[in-house]
Formats: structure tokens, C-alpha cells, sequence
């Protein structure tokens, strides 16, 4: 037992990650939505259970969106995250989730005016 508590002591030591000086970093892309697929900014603004989120979309319309299979344990969404919602066709008050932004990729949004603060 000894052994093993010194290597992994060892492990978390010697990491090979670098050391992050405070700075977020920098994001280099950033996938926004596109028009010519009927995607939109959303907001999520409760979770539902079950895999359904309520949508507080960025062309004024709350929606309850799906969190596709493919995508369920992915993606891990929260109140407040920033998704890209992809609206039905067939009923608008409904849109399925495709894409979580990760915070500084949110910020980078909001910077360019994508986001209405």
C-alpha cells in the first residue's frame, strides 16, 4: 500500500500539464450559428429532467429543447450555458441542442456582439 500512495504522490507531483498563469485561453475558433440551417443562440434557463432543457432563445421565442442521444452524456448542460438551439420545423416552440460554448468562447461572443448582454 505504501508503494502505491508514493507513485501516485509522484504522479500529481511531476504533472505534465503546464502550469496555467491565471489566463484563460485563447480561443483560435469559434463555431457560431448558421442561418442557412435555422440554428440560433439559446440560453438555457431550466432543466426540465429527461433530457429537456427550456430555451431562452436570442429571437425572443422560449422554447423546450431536446438534448439529442448523441449527445447526452457529451455534452453536460447547465442553467446559464450559452448552446446553439436548432428549431423544428414542424413545431417552432420546440428546437433540439447541438453545441455547448465553453466560457471563454461565450466571452469572445459577447465581444463580437453575437450575445445581447
Amino acid at each position: 500500500m505504501a508503494n502505491y500512495r508514493s507513485t501516485v504522490r509522484k504522479r500529481r507531483l511531476g504533472s505534465a500539464r503546464p502550469v496555467n498563469s491565471g489566463d484563460t485561453p485563447e480561443v483560435s475558433r469559434v463555431r457560431t450559428p448558421r442561418k442557412d440551417r435555422n440554428e440560433v443562440l439559446a440560453t438555457v434557463a431550466a432543466l426540465l429532467g429527461s433530457k429537456r432543457v427550456t430555451l431562452q432563445c436570442m429571437d425572443g421565442v422560449v422554447r423546450m429543447g431536446r438534448i439529442p442521444g448523441s449527445k447526452n452524456k457529451k455534452m453536460w448542460i447547465r442553467e446559464g450555458d450559452v448552446v446553439i438551439a436548432n428549431p423544428w420545423e414542424v413545431q417552432d416552440s420546440k428546437a433540439d441542442v447541438t453545441w455547448k460554448y465553453t466560457r471563454p468562447q461565450v466571452e469572445w461572443l459577447e465581444r463580437k456582439g453575437y450575445l445581447k448582454c
